[in-house]
């Protein structure tokens, strides 16, 4: 196995684990919150856009780990 495969399989496993990670908080969080509201939570527009920028900016970091010094 090259060493871009393994690259792609441990990348996708931790993927997947980190996103499995944060549904469980999602939802252990919502859980709490429809406690007293009794309706599930939305998310709202700004909150999507603040996340989608904060997870390319993490995917801009991991790129440039793979960056060749200069």
């Amino acid at each position: 196995m090259d060493w871009k495969t393994k690259v792609l399989i441990i990348g996708g496993v931790l993927g997947a684990l980190v996103g499995l990670g944060a549904a469980l908080i999602y939802i252990r969080e919502a859980e709490a919150s429809m406690a007293a509201t009794k309706t599930p939570p939305r998310v709202r527009p700004g909150e999507a856009v603040r996340l989608g920028v904060t997870l390319m900016d993490i995917l801009r970091q991991v790129a440039s780990i793979g960056a060749k010094e200069a």
